[in-house]
């Protein structure tokens, strides 16, 4: 009889536990589900800025200047990755960071900077 009584307690603790943690989890599951999102919209929005330069660079004649537009990285972020709506400040933003890093002030132009 006392191993029954040991048995049910453990269940009811078990039970309790996984009702417990569970509860305990769900909200930071939200947390980094949400930042994991934002994570990866803004890495796929600056990838988005670096396939945009690259193919202006690929269109650009030799000796012209290559002309990187907000609206070439809007397109990508949609056609690529499928993002419907990107707001033009963050294209912007993407933009001008990766046109600052990518070394494109000798050779690009972009209205990222208007």
């Amino acid at each position: 009889m006392a191993g029954l009584g040991f048995v049910a307690l453990g269940v009811v603790l078990i039970a309790a536990g996984a009702l417990w943690k569970g509860r305990a989890i769900r909200p930071l599951f939200r947390k980094r589900a949400r930042a994991a999102l934002a994570r990866d919209y803004r890495r796929q929005l600056l990838r988005s800025a670096d396939m945009a330069i690259a193919a202006a660079r690929r269109r650009a004649a030799r000796g012209e200047p290559v002309i990187v537009r907000i609206d070439d990285v809007i397109g990508i972020a949609s056609q690529h990755f499928g993002h419907d709506v990107v707001p033009r400040e963050q294209a912007a933003a993407a933009l001008r960071q990766r046109y600052e890093a990518g070394g494109c002030r000798r050779d690009c132009m972009t209205d990222a900077f208007d």
